[in-house]
C-alpha cells in the first residue's frame, strides 16, 4: 500500500525573501547558462560541459551580478546540472 504526505511550511519574513531570491537567482543563472549555450551554437563554438558552464557562473556571472553571492552557491549548480541533463536528454531522443 503506497500512502502520501502533505506538507505545508509557513515561512517567516525573512525566509520568504531568501527563498524568493534563491528561486530568482536559480531561473536567471539557468536562463544565463541557455542564451550561452545558444549562442556558441550558433557561433559554431563547441558545447560547454557541466563543470565549464559551473566555472563561468563562478568567475564571470557572480563578478558582473553580486546577487548572485548572497544564494548558496549548491543551488546555482544545480540550475547548471539541470539543464545539462536536458541537453544530454534531448541529444539523445528521450525527452
Amino acid at each position: 500500500m503506497n500512502r502520501a504526505y502533505k506538507y505545508r511550511i509557513y515561512p517567516n519574513k525573512e525566509q520568504e525573501q531568501l527563498l524568493s531570491s534563491t528561486f530568482g537567482s536559480c531561473r536567471f543563472v539557468y536562463n544565463q547558462i541557455l542564451a550561452l549555450q545558444a549562442a556558441n551554437y550558433k557561433a559554431g563554438i563547441k558545447h560547454l560541459s557541466r563543470f565549464d558552464a559551473n566555472k563561468y557562473v563562478n568567475n564571470t556571472l557572480k563578478k558582473e551580478y553580486p546577487f548572485l553571492k548572497e544564494v548558496d552557491k549548491f543551488t546555482l549548480t544545480n540550475a547548471v546540472y539541470a539543464l545539462e541533463n536536458g541537453y544530454q536528454k534531448f541529444f539523445k531522443k528521450q525527452s
